[in-house]
């Protein structure tokens, strides 16, 4: 059995409908269907969800929502219309708007993207409909019940056979509406692959497949045919979003493969995804590129700072008070480095470094900003000796300076400071050296 999720792009318009259901057709293994909001159909359109999430903000202002929902309407009837749909989704329509108060849940509210969508997909594959809330569902923490989750999804399966669900959102045990972070249903998807022992999770999307950097910066850059979870998750933490980094984890311990396509290009091969490759052909001794910029580092001096027990643990409670989330921890025999986004520190900077100074009674302490961090993975690079010695003689190479440098124990990535002017043409001397 299959879970195919389909992308807010592949269900924006009734043209491309009628490529889910072409796709739909091909493979009847395909029984469980999960899909976003309608997304843009066009450059400058919107999607669905950002028009609900409008809506909140205007009724919390007491600002007329009026436009804004009838664009909604508009575009949920017009798919009905050119599908010629048995379902009337007006009627769904004045349901919700009967909703639109001040007191109307935000959960619930921006969960009608998918919800409407998901109704109009079932009738157009006659598919039966199935909501999230009645088969998805959270503990008060916001995990997931699994196991009464597997149980309500194989009973909807084993009634129906083929089911059309919701993805961003499920239900706590009281029904009420629990969404998930912004593309909630890559979740959604892999939580069903899950409970269903699911032989692929395909996750259908407007791109094809995983490319090994931002075309953005490296014109036509290669497709990754086959990417280990832990190189995915590396990846994505470092800025490649094509999946939600938390899809992973519903199918990583039972290993099954994710599959990322294109709904515009059904036939091309896409990228997998897996825990382990067992026969791995590819010749490429790296992954893929990745990096962000605007990074801060607060560097600490003090003698024999490596020698002190609990010096480290003193300035991260500081960080940790702060909620700011640290990045990475180089360090030396007389200081250390705590790497943090800018955006993060910016506004308490000077709070922190003066704390920073009590607790650890430093000698110095030096804040650097404008730092970009990037990184190399690759499941290849431990077979080979000497990629960290390319890596610095090709930045060196091109008179890009480089400020930080940490590595993984799996060896699975190496990470590298530069400067942000330095950030484009760093990741091209690199593609061009190791891809």
């Amino acid at each position: 059995m299959i879970v195919s999720k389909f992308g807010g792009s592949s269900v924006a318009s009734s043209e491309q409908f009628h490529k889910v259901k072409s796709i739909i057709n091909q493979n009847p293994e395909r029984k469980i269907v999960v899909t976003s909001a309608s997304g843009k159909r066009y450059k400058g359109d919107n999607k669905i969800t950002d028009l609900l999430y409008l809506i909140h903000a205007h009724l919390q202002y007491s600002v007329s929502f009026k436009d804004l929902f009838n664009s909604i309407c508009n575009r949920f009837l017009k798919i009905q219309e050119e599908l010629n749909l048995k379902t009337n989704i007006l009627v769904d329509l004045e349901e919700l708007e009967l909703e639109l108060t001040k007191r109307c849940p935000i959960d619930y509210l921006v969960s009608r993207g998918e919800y409407l969508t998901g109704i109009l997909l079932s009738d157009f594959l006659g598919y039966k409909f199935v909501d999230a809330k009645d088969i998805l569902l959270f503990n008060y923490d916001g995990t997931i019940d699994f196991e009464k989750t597997e149980m309500l999804v194989k009973e909807a399966v084993e009634q129906y056979g083929q089911i059309v669900v919701p993805g961003f959102y499920g239900a706590y045990p009281d029904g009420t509406i629990h969404v998930m972070k912004r593309g909630g249903s890559d979740i959604t998807g892999s939580i069903l692959a899950r409970v269903i022992n699911a032989s692929v999770y395909e996750n259908w999307t407007d791109v094809s497949g995983i490319l090994m950097a931002d075309p953005a910066i490296i014109s036509h850059p290669k497709q990754i045919e086959k990417i280990t979870y832990s190189e995915l998750r590396e990846l994505s933490y470092m800025g490649a979003n094509v999946l939600h980094e938390d899809a992973i984890y519903p199918v990583k311990d039972l290993n099954i493969p994710i599959l990322i396509l294109n709904t515009n290009e059904p036939t091309f091969k896409g990228t997998m995804i897996c825990e382990t490759i067992p026969h791995d052909d590819s010749k490429n001794i790296i992954t893929g590129i990745a990096g962000k910029k605007d990074f801060t580092v607060i560097t600490l001096y003090r003698h024999n700072a490596s020698n002190e027990v609990g010096l480290l643990r003193k300035a991260l409670e500081v960080f940790e008070k702060y909620r700011i989330n640290v990045e990475h921890v180089p360090s030396g025999i007389d200081n250390f480095s705590i790497v943090v986004s800018s955006k993060m520190i910016e506004r308490v900077l000077y709070d922190v470094v003066s704390e920073l100074k009590q607790v650890t009674e430093s000698e110095n302490i030096k804040v650097t900003n404008n730092l970009s961090l990037l990184a190399i993975v690759g499941r290849n690079m431990a077979k080979h000796i000497g990629v960290s010695g390319q890596l610095f003689k090709t930045l060196g190479e091109h008179e890009i300076n480089i400020r930080m440098i940490a590595q993984g124990s799996d060896e699975i990535n190496i990470i590298v400071g530069v400067e942000n002017e330095d950030f484009e043409k760093a990741i091209r001397v690199l593609y061009d050296t190791f891809a």
